[in-house]
């Protein structure tokens, strides 16, 4: 909900993603294969937020000489209607202020995610301290990780009290504007459409497998000991996904970066 930027072809139905994708040999690079594809078409979808975002922002910085206001961020609209028609893994889509950069409220999301029925709506969230928990979203790994890091994320899963009430992922990117952190572009994905994609590929495999995120949460599997949602303490898997495409083995385990996605899928295998 990296400086560098996803590419991905037109989006495919779900039932695509999660077709047969060929034959048991070469698992393993069947698994972070698909991994990559389906993370990367959600974040081609934020990377193009994240430009037209900043070019709006440039644009009242730099030719009109004053500081954003939330009507700016209007004129993202049609792009994030059609991302989220276009993009069946997205339930949600948008751009996401850092605090103190829009001269007319001091925090600001400008969101859009499909209903139960289709229909695409504005989120609206309560972001008055005084009024709402969930006021001060800058401590959230959706924000946190790509401030603090500059490179894209996953966060989650997650019960995603804010937007949707469902189990999820959050994907992310920082937008930097003149070398500043102006704010993330993001992207939501429920977590039995992320599962119905990936867990065909990772049940192929010889051992039970996991997806981690960098700070170690459970994004997929098929591990028993491991669910989805959990918290794998011991390795760093930041410091594997900034390592070498092989990864590397650890406690028995093997520790395999997803092709450039911040996800590590560990195995047995």
């Amino acid at each position: 909900m990296a400086s560098s930027t996803g590419l991905a072809g037109p989006a495919r139905p779900l039932a695509d993603i999660a077709a047969d994708p060929g034959p048991a040999s070469g698992a393993l690079d069947a698994a972070v294969a698909r991994v990559r594809d389906t993370l990367e078409a959600v974040f081609a979808a934020v990377a193009t937020t994240g430009t037209e975002s900043r070019a709006l922002l440039a644009r009242a910085y730099d030719q009109e000489k004053r500081a954003p206001v939330t009507a700016d961020l209007a004129a993202l609209r049609p792009g994030l209607h059609a991302r989220l028609a276009g993009q069946p893994l997205v339930s949600g889509i948008g751009f996401v202020a850092a605090p103190g950069l829009l001269a007319d409220v001091p925090a600001w999301l400008e969101w859009w995610q499909r209903g139960p029925d289709g229909t695409v709506r504005p989120l609206l969230p309560e972001l008055d301290p005084e009024h709402s928990a969930y006021s001060d979203y800058t401590h959230w790994d959706w924000y946190t990780l790509p401030r603090e890091t500059g490179l894209r994320a996953v966060a989650g899963p997650y019960v995603d009290y804010l937007c949707s009430d469902e189990y999820g992922l959050t994907l992310s990117a920082p937008v930097v504007l003149d070398g500043r952190f102006v704010g993330v572009a993001a992207a939501d994905v429920y977590l039995r459409h992320f599962e119905a994609a990936v867990l065909p590929v990772l049940q192929r495999l010889p051992a039970p497998a996991r997806l981690v995120n960098a700070r170690g949460r459970v994004a997929a599997s098929t591990d028993p000991a491991h669910l989805a949602g959990s918290l794998t303490r011991g390795p760093d898997f930041a410091a594997v996904l900034a390592g070498p495409p092989a990864g590397r083995r650890e406690a028995g385990a093997r520790l395999l970066p997803c092709a450039g996605v911040p996800l590590v899928l560990v195995t047995d295998a």
